[in-house]
C-alpha cells in the first residue's frame, strides 16, 4: 500500500470507513467448522475477516483511489438510543451464534494488528459513527468512501460521499439508490419511515411498501408534507393508514435516521493510514494458527515490515480445511491468448485437434438464462491450456442503435451448426462442460444431441458434497482450485436497467469472457477427474450423476401444462376465503387487527383473552409463532385455528396459484421448472423457478393445486411413486427382521409396527394407534425428539419418551443402526449411501452442541435419503433410454422427491406403466441387492392429483 503521512484531513484526503459488522457476518457464514487446532477455539469469522481486510490492504485501493485515512467501524452492543425511542427496535433478532461470540474481541484485535483503528461506541450503531465521521470529513473537503452493502447507509450517498459494495465490488451511486428506494438519497429516510423494515422491526405504515412509499414521497415532496396533507389522498385505505398511524410513522423516521453528530468521537486524524507493526501482526496470525495467511502476509512483508506495494490481489486463501483442494498457478490463464473464430476452416482445425486428443471443453453463450427462452449467441471451445476460442454466431449492434444489425466477423450460423453437429455427437470425442444440462438443452434446440460428456460441476459435487466451502459454480471453483478470479458476467453485460443481453456484447469482450469459461472448465476437469478414482467415488459419478444430464435437460424443456382457468378460479376462491377468515378472526377477537402480526396476536391471546401459558421474548413481546398457534389450535382455541387457516391459504395463493400463472412460458404455454442437480447434499434434486417440489399434498387445498397440472388434449399423466422407500431402506440397512418381514409380506407397515409396539393384534388395530406408529416410524429416521413427538401426537413428553424407548426395545436394530452411522461419521467426517455417495458432515465433531446434534441427525438420515435419491436417479436414467425407443410417445416431465410424472398418449398409458413400474422397482440392481422389495404405485389421470 502506498502510505500517506499527512496528519490533517483536508481537500486532498480520502477517508475510507469499513463496515466491520458486515465483514464479520460475511466471514462467519462463508467459512464453517474452522477451529484452532491447539484448543478448539472457533476462529472461522476471525479467519475470514483477516482475509478480507488483508485483501483490502494488499490491494491498496478501492475503486481506483488509495485512502489516506482508514478505520473499521463496529457495533458496540445490541442496545442503542433507538431502544429508548422504541423498545421493540431489533427486538426480534436472535442472539449471535454461540460460536461467534468469543470471536468478536479477536476480530477487534485483528483489526488493530493490521494497523487499522477499530472504532465502536456504546449506545450507538456503527452506521451512526459512519454518518458522523462522513459528515466531519466532508466538512473539511475530504472524499469519503463507505465500504458496505448496508442499504441504510444509502441515505448518506451524494456529494463527496460514496458507498462501495464489497459483495458486488462496485460503487453504489445515485442510480443504485433510486433502484432500491425509488427516490434520491435525501428522501431515503422518508421512504424507510413509511415502508418500515421487518429486519430491524421498524413498524412503518401497515400495508405500504417501498414502491408505494416512493410514489407518495415523490408526489408530496417529503414525509412531513405527506402526513400534513394525508386527507387529500383519494385511496380510502391508504388515507386512513396515514392518518391513523401517523405517530408510528414519525417514530419510524426517528429510528431510520442515522445520527451524524455522535459526541466525543475519536478525531479523524487518528485514522491516517500507517504501516502495520510487522511483529505484532505476525504474532497475532501465528497465535490464531492461520498458517496459510501467515505465510502469505510474510511473503508480502518487505525487510522493514511494510506490506509490499502491488501485493497480489486475490492472493487470499481461506484457512478453512481445503478437503483435498489443490491450487495451481504453474501456467496462469492468459486472456490475451484467446482467439475469436470467424472462419469455418479454422474452426474445423480446432475440432480436429479435439478429435485427435479425444476431448474438448465446450460452453454456449445465449441471450437469456433459461434454456426454453434462450437463443444461441456463440460457442466456446478449449483444447488445452491457453488454447481457448470463441465462435460468435449472433452478435448484433447495441439496442440503442437506430437499426439492430448482425455484427461483422461472424461465421454463417447454419453452416456452423452443421459443422459442429458431427463433432459434438461423435462418440470418440469427450465433450467437457460445466452445468452441461443447460448447454445440452440449448444445442438440442438446433438439432445437436451432445454426447458423450463430462460435467465438472457434477464431478465437484460428487467429490465435495456437504463440505463447507463456496459451492460448485464455475467462478467459485476457479477461485478455489485455480486461484483465478474469472471475468464476471456483470463486467461484460452490466447490471440493473443498463444491463444488456449477451448478443449485444462487442465480440472482443465476448471472446475474453466466453473463452475463459471453456478454459477454466478444461483445467478443472484435468484437476478434479482423477480424484474420482483416488477417493473411490467414480461409481457415483459414472452410474448416477453423469447419465442424468440429458434426461433432466429434456424434462426441463418438456415442461408441464397448467389449467389457467382453474388457477384463476382457485386464486379467487382462496382470496374470498381469506377475507372470510379475516372477518371471523375480527369477530372472535372483538376488534380488527393485522392477522399476520405476532405482536398484535399475542396481545389479543394473552392480555385481552387472558389465556395462560404464554411466553415473552427478551423484548417483552408475547411469543406467537406457528408452533404456538398449532398448540393453541390443538387445545381448542378457535381464533388460533382461524389464523392458521388464513395463513395456509395466503401462502398457497402467493406461492402457487398467483405465481404459477406468471411462470407459464409464452413459447410453449407450459410451466418449465429448473432442476438443480447440486442443490441438496444428499443428492436429491431441487426445483426452482418455480419450485414444484413443495406443493402440500396432505391438505385438500394443496391437492387442489395439483389439480391445476394437467395433460394435453388426448394425453394422460402418469404418477409413479416409490412407496415408503426410506423405511424399506432402513429395514435393509439396519437389518431389522420385523420390518423386513412386514415389507416382504406386503403388510401395512405402520399397522405392523403398531402391533409390534403396543401388542395389539392386527385385527383390532385402530386408526389412532396406527397414526402413532406412523409418526414414530418416520420421526425416528429424521431424529425427532420426545418433545416433537409429544407435540405432534398431542401426548405428554413422558408418554412420548416411553413410546421411543418401546420402539427401540422392539426394534433394537434401529438403535444399533443409528449409533453405527454416528460413529462412522465421527471417524470419517462423512455419511455414505449404499451406492458409495459421500455426504460430508463437517459439524459432526463440533464442540457446539447444536451444530453437532444437527450433524448427528444428518448422519442417520442422509444415508437413507441419499440412497433413495440415488435409486430414483438410476431409474430416471434407465427410463430415458428405454422410453425413447419404445414408440409409446412417453415424456418424463417431473421428479418430485420419490415420484416421477410422465405424459403419454392416453391409449398408451397402461402399456407405459407396464414398462415404467418394473424399471423403477429394480433400479438398485445390480449395484445393491436389497433384502426388501421396492414397490412403485402408479396411477393415471388427466391431472396430477388424479394420477397420484
Amino acid at each position: 500500500m502506498t502510505i500517506d503521512t499527512t496528519s490533517d484531513i483536508g481537500e486532498n484526503s480520502i477517508l475510507t470507513l469499513i463496515d466491520g459488522s458486515g465483514y464479520i457476518f460475511r466471514a462467519f457464514y462463508a467459512i464453517k467448522g474452522l477451529n484452532r487446532k491447539s484448543d478448539g477455539l472457533p476462529v472461522n469469522a476471525v479467519s475470514g475477516f483477516c482475509n478480507m481486510l488483508y485483501k483490502f490492504l494488499a490491494d491498496g485501493k478501492n475503486n481506483g483511489d488509495t485512502p489516506t485515512h482508514l478505520a473499521v467501524i463496529f457495533d458496540a452492543s445490541s442496545k442503542t438510543f433507538r431502544n429508548e425511542i422504541y423498545p421493540e427496535y431489533k427486538a426480534q433478532r436472535p442472539p449471535p451464534p454461540e460460536d461467534l461470540i468469543p470471536q468478536f474481541p479477536l476480530i477487534r484485535e485483528a483489526t488493530r494488528a493490521f494497523g487499522v483503528p477499530a472504532i465502536e461506541m456504546l449506545g450507538f450503531e456503527a452506521d451512526d459513527l459512519i454518518a458522523t465521521y462522513a459528515k466531519m470529513a466532508t466538512e473539511k473537503g475530504a472524499k469519503v468512501r463507505i465500504v458496505s452493502s448496508d442499504k441504510d447507509l444509502m441515505q448518506l450517498v451524494g456529494g463527496n460521499i460514496e458507498l462501495y459494495d464489497p459483495m458486488k465490488d462496485k460503487p453504489l451511486g445515485l442510480d443504485a439508490v433510486n433502484d432500491k428506494f425509488g427516490v434520491t438519497p435525501d428522501k431515503v429516510i422518508d421512504v424507510q419511515a413509511l415502508a418500515g423494515d421487518s429486519s430491524d422491526n421498524v413498524p412503518g405504515a401497515p400495508g405500504i411498501g417501498i414502491k408505494t412509499a416512493a410514489e407518495l414521497i415523490n408526489t408530496f415532496g417529503s414525509l412531513e408534507e405527506l402526513l400534513n396533507r394525508a386527507e387529500e389522498i383519494k385511496q380510502p385505505k391508504r388515507r386512513e393508514t396515514l392518518v391513523n398511524f401517523r405517530e408510528q410513522i414519525e417514530v419510524s423516521k426517528k429510528l431510520v435516521t442515522l445520527k451524524d453528530d455522535v459526541p466525543d468521537v475519536i478525531p479523524l486524524n487518528e485514522f491516517r493510514v500507517k504501516e502495520p507493526d510487522a511483529a505484532v501482526l505476525m504474532k497475532f496470525l501465528e497465535e490464531m494458527e492461520f498458517s496459510q495467511l501467515t505465510s502469505r502476509v510474510r511473503k508480502h512483508l518487505d525487510v522493514e515490515g511494510h506490506i509490499a506495494d502491488n501485493a497480489m490481489v486475490g492472493e487470499i486463501a481461506s484457512d478453512a480445511p481445503k478437503n483435498s483442494v489443490t491450487r495451481t498457478n504453474t501456467n496462469p490463464i492468459k486472456i490475451e491468448k484467446f482467439e475469436t473464430i470467424s472462419d469455418l476452416d479454422r474452426l474445423k482445425e480446432i475440432l480436429e485437434i479435439g478429435k485427435s486428443q479425444g476431448y474438448i471443453a465446450i460452453d454456449t453463450e445465449t441471450d437469456a438464462l433459461d434454456n426454453v427462452g434462450g437463443n444461441l449467441v456463440g460457442v466456446c471451445l478449449s483444447i488445452g491450456e491457453n488454447k481457448s476460442y470463441y465462435v460468435p454466431l449472433a452478435h448484433v449492434s447495441a439496442a440503442d442503435s437506430l437499426f439492430v444489425e448482425k455484427l461483422d466477423g461472424q461465421p454463417d450460423f447454419d453452416k456452423t451448426i452443421r459443422l459442429l453437429k458431427p463433432y459434438f455427437e461423435d462418440a470418440a470425442i469427450l465433450k467437457i462442460g460445466h452445468n452441461l444440462k443447460y448447454d445440452w438443452a440449448i444445442l438440442k434446440k438446433y438439432g445437436i444431441e451432445t454426447a458423450p460428456i463430462d460435467d465438472t460441476m457434477l464431478i465437484s459435487f460428487v467429490l465435495d458434497s456437504g463440505k463447507e466451502r463456496q459451492g460448485h459454480g464455475l467462478d467459485e471453483l476457479s477461485i478455489l482450485h485455480l486461484d483465478h478470479r474469472a471475468i464476471a458476467f456483470k463486467d461484460v453485460c452490466g447490471t440493473g436497467k443498463a444491463q444488456i443481453t449477451f448478443d449485444q456484447v462487442p465480440i472482443p469482450d465476448a471472446t475474453k469472457y466466453a473463452a475463459e469459461d471453456a478454459e477454466i472448465t478444461l483445467r478443472l476437469w484435468k484437476m478434479l477427474k482423477p480424484r474420482l478414482v483416488h477417493e473411490r467415488v467414480t461409481r457415483v459419478y459414472e452410474n448416477i450423476e453423469r447419465p442424468l444430464v440429458a434426461p433432466i435437460a429434456k424434462m426441463e424443456m418438456a415442461g408441464i401444462k397448467v389449467d389457467l382457468n382453474e388457477l384463476n378460479r382457485l386464486s379467487q376462491d382462496f382470496g374470498a376465503r381469506m377475507a372470510e377468515y379475516e372477518q371471523q378472526a375480527y369477530s372472535l377477537a372483538g376488534e380488527t387487527f393485522n392477522v399476520q402480526s405476532p405482536k398484535q396476536l399475542g396481545e389479543i391471546f394473552y392480555e385481552k383473552m387472558g389465556l395462560s401459558g404464554g411466553k415473552k421474548t427478551k423484548s417483552g413481546q408475547w411469543q406467537v409463532d406457528s408452533d404456538v398457534l398449532d398448540q393453541l389450535a390443538a387445545n381448542g382455541q378457535e381464533l388460533a385455528n382461524v389464523i392458521l387457516e388464513y395463513r395456509t391459504l395466503a401462502k398457497l395463493k402467493s406461492t402457487y396459484t398467483d405465481s404459477l400463472k406468471a411462470a407459464i412460458k409464452p413459447q410453449t404455454g407450459r410451466v418449465h421448472t429448473s432442476f438443480n442437480m447440486v442443490g441438496a447434499i444428499t443428492g436429491r434434486l431441487s426445483s426452482t423457478d418455480p419450485n414444484l417440489q413443495n406443493i402440500p399434498i396432505r391438505t385438500e387445498e394443496g391437492r387442489k393445486i395439483r389439480h391445476c397440472f394437467i395433460s394435453e388434449n388426448g394425453k394422460s399423466l402418469i404418477s409413479a411413486d416409490y412407496s415408503q422407500i426410506e423405511l424399506r431402506l432402513l429395514a435393509h440397512v439396519g437389518d431389522i427382521p420385523q420390518l423386513k418381514q412386514a415389507f416382504i409380506d406386503k403388510l401395512d407397515i405402520h399397522a405392523a409396527t403398531a402391533s409390534e409396539m403396543f401388542n395389539v393384534p392386527m385385527s383390532e388395530m385402530t386408526s389412532e394407534i396406527r397414526r402413532r406408529a406412523k409418526a414414530i416410524n418416520f420421526g425416528i429416521i429424521y431424529g425427532q425428539s420426545a418433545w416433537a413427538f409429544a407435540r405432534q401426537l398431542g401426548i405428554s413428553q413422558a408418554q412420548a419418551k416411553d413410546y421411543i424407548e418401546t420402539y427401540f426395545a422392539r426394534f433394537p436394530g434401529i438403535k444399533q443402526y443409528m449409533e453405527e452411522k454416528k460413529d462412522f461419521a465421527r471417524k470419517n467426517g462423512y455419511a455414505e449411501t449404499l451406492f458409495g455417495r459421500r455426504i460430508y458432515l463437517e459439524g459432526i465433531n463440533s464442540k457446539g452442541g447444536a451444530e453437532r446434534a444437527y450433524a448427528e441427525r444428518q448422519s442417520i438420515n442422509a444415508p437413507l435419503q441419499g440412497a433413495a435419491a440415488d435409486i430414483i436417479k438410476r431409474a430416471m436414467a434407465r427410463l430415458d433410454e428405454v422410453l425413447k425407443t419404445n414408440n409409446l410417445g412417453v415424456k418424463m416431465l417431473l421428479q418430485v422427491h420419490d415420484e416421477l410424472i410422465f405424459e403419454v398418449p392416453e391409449n398408451n398409458a397402461q402399456d407405459a406403466i407396464a414398462i415404467i413400474k418394473p424399471i423403477m422397482e429394480k433400479a438398485a440392481l445390480p449395484a445393491v441387492d436389497l433384502s426388501v422389495p421396492l414397490v412403485v404405485e402408479a396411477g393415471i389421470g388427466k391431472n396430477w392429483n388424479d394420477a397420484h
